[in-house]
Parts: structure tokens; C-alpha cells; sequence
């Protein structure tokens, strides 16, 4: 039974015909864990893709990845050019490590995520910006990092395209 309501709120959220964005694509930094380049683009009124390179650095270690998400965005009518998206994509890592700090390391220096997606986005209305914040849970397939990561996410500041 509560599948079944799920599935019919999932459908009308979907279903749901106001617009939820005010541009087509923009570029720019995503500031968190990790920091990236951030690149996202609309499908369709309410569908988003989003292409991100990041890289960290820590003590021991050092990664640099490249992720892919599908956002579905549904607009917070109390706030103009606001609007909330959840969705999902994957990941693909590779890893760098200190071998002094990890003689012994049984690691794969490459690694697979798959992540979900929230967050909200808004785009100002008198210049080309636009913000976003969101949380990316990653659960990892394989190599270091195995298992969930859950602190993954940020604050994306990008350049509306024309």
C-alpha cells in the first residue's frame, strides 16, 4: 500500500505543469567536497543534467573524479526562480595515495559511485547567475571508499549561457 502511493505522488509530481526554470544552461564552480567545475543544462522544462570534474586533496591521499546526474526540478511557487530537484547519476574516481601512509595498500586506484541528488536551485533575475545547493549521497561499488559516503555536496555558483 504505501508503495502504491508513492508511485501515484511520484507520478503527479512529474506530471506537474508549471515550469521550473528560467534558464537553459550555465557553467561554473562547485564549492564543497569536491570542489568542482560544474556544467548543467535542461532536457526539458523540467529535467537537468549536470556534468562535474572535481578534485581533493587530504594528507594521505589525493582524488580526482568526473560524476553525471539527472536532476528533476519542481519550483517553489512562494519564491520566484526557485525551485528544489532531487535525482541521481554515477561517478567515476581515480585515486592517488602516500604510500608511506598506505604501505599495505590492498585500494584500487579506481572507483565507481552511484549517487543520489537534492538540493535547490535559483537563478537571479537581473543578472546571468545562477546558486545551487545540494547533497549527494554516494554509495561506492568499489576500490577506496567502499561503501556509502554521505558528505558529499556543495554550493554551485554558475554563469547563465545565452
Amino acid at each position: 500500500m504505501k508503495f502504491r502511493i508513492l508511485l501515484v505522488l511520484a507520478i503527479a509530481a512529474i506530471s506537474y505543469s508549471a515550469d521550473a526554470q528560467d534558464y537553459k544552461s550555465a557553467i561554473g564552480l562547485r564549492l564543497g567536497y569536491p570542489l568542482s567545475v560544474s556544467y548543467k543544462t535542461f532536457i526539458n522544462d523540467k529535467g537537468a543534467i549536470e556534468i562535474t570534474a572535481g578534485y581533493r586533496s587530504w594528507t594521505y591521499y589525493n582524488w580526482f573524479n568526473f560524476g553525471g546526474y539527472y536532476q528533476h526540478h519542481f519550483p517553489i511557487k512562494s519564491v520566484d526562480n526557485l525551485s528544489w530537484y532531487v535525482g541521481g547519476g554515477a561517478n567515476a574516481y581515480i585515486w592517488s595515495f602516500d604510500n608511506d601512509y598506505y604501505p599495505n595498500n590492498d585500494y584500487s586506484s579506481f572507483s565507481l559511485g552511484i549517487s543520489g541528488v537534492l538540493g535547490l536551485d535559483y537563478k537571479f533575475d537581473n543578472i546571468p547567475l545562477n546558486i545551487s545547493l545540494d547533497w549527494i549521497p554516494t554509495f561506492f561499488v568499489n576500490g577506496f571508499g567502499d561503501g556509502f559516503g554521505g558528505g558529499y555536496g556543495g554550493v554551485a555558483v554558475r554563469y547563465v549561457l545565452k
